[in-house]
């Protein structure tokens, strides 16, 4: 029977605006599944995944949320216990690509980590198949020296159409959660898909 001390549970919030594919790359990642018909998300919704990482077991928690809505619509307790923040922008717009300071720069206003200076972000860029790339209007260039800027944050190129790199970027953002920082290994026996539920478990391990 696998070791308790060895399970870790994660609690990644996926931003960014709205239609750049955050739902998608979700699901991709998930269930390997591509939805060709577009579907606002309303409100907040999660996916698990299960991993190993060397001798871990860990449970990555992915929120999806609504990139129209304001944060404070879900309430800033809801950012909080986040244990990393994926940014998604879609290469394709450049609009998606500009918000992303304010994606930034609102979720730490909100989450409120204790070192926002040192709070793992990954970045990825969507939609790299449109056109084959021709319709292209954000370089790798600029996002990556806009990672650079953050604090050198990881950055994935992703089609989550066409299943091209999901799985590496997300394995990514699970590596980066778990060296940013010493994790408290704790045990979920359950996951429950209650809001509720999982909001209060999030501040029971926050106010340890």
């Amino acid at each position: 029977m696998e070791s308790l001390k060895n399970r870790t549970l994660l609690k990644v919030i996926v931003l960014g605006d709205s239609g750049v594919g955050k739902t998608s790359l979700m699901n991709q990642y998930v269930y390997k599944k591509f939805n060709r018909q577009y579907k606002a998300t309303i409100g907040a919704d999660f996916v698990t995944k299960e991993l190993h990482i060397e001798d871990k077991s860990v449970t990555l928690q992915i929120w999806d949320t609504a990139g129209q809505e304001r944060f404070h619509s879900l309430g800033a307790a809801f950012y909080r216990g986040a244990d990393c923040c994926v940014l998604v922008y879609d290469v394709n717009d450049l609009k998606s690509f500009e918000t992303l300071n304010t994606w930034h720069s609102e979720f730490l206003k909100q989450a409120n980590p204790m070192e926002p200076e040192t709070f793992p972000f990954v970045l990825i860029g969507n939609k790299t198949e449109v056109d084959g790339g021709n319709n292209r209007v954000v370089a790798d260039k600029r996002a990556i020296e806009w990672c650079g800027a953050k604090g050198n944050i990881p950055y994935y190129e992703t089609s989550a159409k066409e299943d091209v790199n999901v799985d590496e970027a997300f394995w990514g953002v699970a590596q980066k959660t778990l060296s940013s920082e010493l994790k408290q290994n704790i045990y979920i026996p359950v996951i429950s898909e209650s809001f509720a539920d999982i909001h209060e478990g999030q501040s029971r391990r926050c106010s340890c």
